[in-house]
């Protein structure tokens, strides 16, 4: 297409989303920088209609560990596309049974049975039900700031409320204690109390990490009270730490882990979640159908088990970890040179944010960076922190062009502002 071809075809899609999307998403994504249509993506590159290339360091909000198109999930699911893509629900499967053991496998503790779905949010509704049949009580603990997904039961353990009060009453039984604080979480016990859920680093909450003596005490907790411990490793899992899962740098393991975004391949969607034998006997134990999920997707399975192999093969939780620190120093540079507007950057492996003094200039700068070919977003608990999440097979050579541009469009938002003051 002629370049007048592509803008007509952007401006149509632009108009399709207004009229049977998203009016005000719309809006948002043309104010931000980002009115272009994709087309094409391979790796931690994209490009849109124009033949404008980008590096991807949003990754589908952490989703794509192995980047766009990974060749060999690529080619597990065409394969599984040509025999059997969908499970008929009344035979065995062997991609899942597959899966679920390798699962078991990898995760720590006496995690053993796997339950899959289609996204994180599901699996984190399947984790509260779980513990509440497991426990025997309805309460549960979760963390100011956390981020557990948009349906009822999980954006009741979330913790922000922008994303609650129109939705009210939600589901009751919920507790919220600063996260990082063990002994609020402690003093919040009632006897109605079954279960906690965290997220090991909290994620939309603007990327915060705990102190490292945070979860072998809340650990230490639970156990003291019977409580269950849910992690909610949906977007940490898999690698995008530095660890596989991201409780291990804390030794940590939980009774219920919740799994989605990357384990699909950034091809599939596909969530689980995956408990103890003892929560499963509690769980499933009389009735082995008391929690289902119609559509089970061969194909995600399939893309699930090839994710695994390579994150094992090409131990890509220890590149997260050195690029982590890689991409953090550079931003660290940054910050040096400009001190005024940069509070903080923090993470681990390539879970990186950017804690900024205010949100404004955090919104210029991400339009920036899509100007000069990078994507980032800010993270939806925090908008003053931009989250680089990109996918743990990128160059170190693309990692710098992100810290370059990011410096570059840092100071153009400074003198943005900086005119808009006077």
């Amino acid at each position: 297409m002629s370049e007048l071809d592509w803008e007509r075809a952007t401006d149509e899609c632009i108009e399709r989303y207004r009229k049977y999307l998203n009016p005000g998403l719309a809006n948002l994504m043309r104010f931000g920088g980002f009115a272009a249509v994709e087309v094409w993506a391979e790796g931690a590159v994209v490009r849109d209609g124009y033949g404008r290339e980008y590096i991807d360091c949003l990754g589908c909000y952490g989703a794509l560990s192995l980047g766009h198109r990974h060749p060999r999930v690529v080619a597990a699911v065409k394969e599984q596309l040509d025999t059997l893509p969908v499970s008929t629900r009344t035979f065995f499967n062997q991609p899942q049974a597959e899966l679920a053991e390798l699962l078991a496998q990898i995760t720590p503790g006496e995690l053993q049975y796997s339950f899959f779905c289609h996204s994180g949010a599901e699996a984190v509704e399947g984790a509260l039900k779980a513990a509440r049949i497991a426990s025997g009580r309805p309460g549960v603990i979760a963390a100011v700031g956390a981020f557990h997904g948009k349906t009822f039961g999980a954006l009741s353990a979330s913790g922000r409320d922008v994303f609650k009060k129109p939705f009210e009453p939600l589901v009751p039984g919920f507790v919220h204690v600063p996260f990082g604080d063990a002994n609020a979480l402690e003093a919040a016990i009632t006897k109605e109390i079954g279960a906690v859920i965290l997220e090991p680093i909290q994620g939309e909450g603007g990327v915060v990490v705990p102190p490292d003596d945070y979860l072998p005490h809340v650990r230490e907790i639970c156990d003291k009270h019977g409580l269950l411990l849910i992690l909610d490793e949906v977007q940490t899992g898999l690698g995008r730490t530095g660890r596989m899962f991201a409780c291990e740098w804390w030794n940590v393991a939980p009774d219920i882990m919740c799994l989605a975004k990357a384990l699909g391949g950034g091809i599939e969607p596909l969530g689980a979640f995956v408990g103890t034998r003892a929560v499963w006997e509690a769980m499933f134990g009389e009735n082995p159908t008391i929690h289902t999920t119609t559509l089970m997707s061969a194909i995600s399975c399939r893309a699930g088990i090839e994710t695994i192999r390579v994150l094992l093969e090409e131990n890509l939780p220890a590149r997260a970890e050195a690029l982590g620190n890689r991409l953090m120093d550079g931003l660290r540079g940054v910050q040096s040179r400009h001190p005024e507007s940069i509070k903080e950057v923090r993470g681990k492996g390539l879970m990186v944010g950017v804690q900024l003094v205010h949100e404004d200039i955090g919104l210029l700068t991400i339009g920036g960076l899509a100007n000069r070919g990078v994507i980032v977003a800010y993270t939806f608990n925090n908008p003053s922190v931009i989250r680089f999440e990109p996918p743990l097979i990128i160059s170190e050579e693309q990692l710098d062009r992100v810290v370059a541009a990011f410096d570059d469009a840092l100071t153009e938002s400074e003198k943005m502002l900086e005119g808009m003051v006077v």
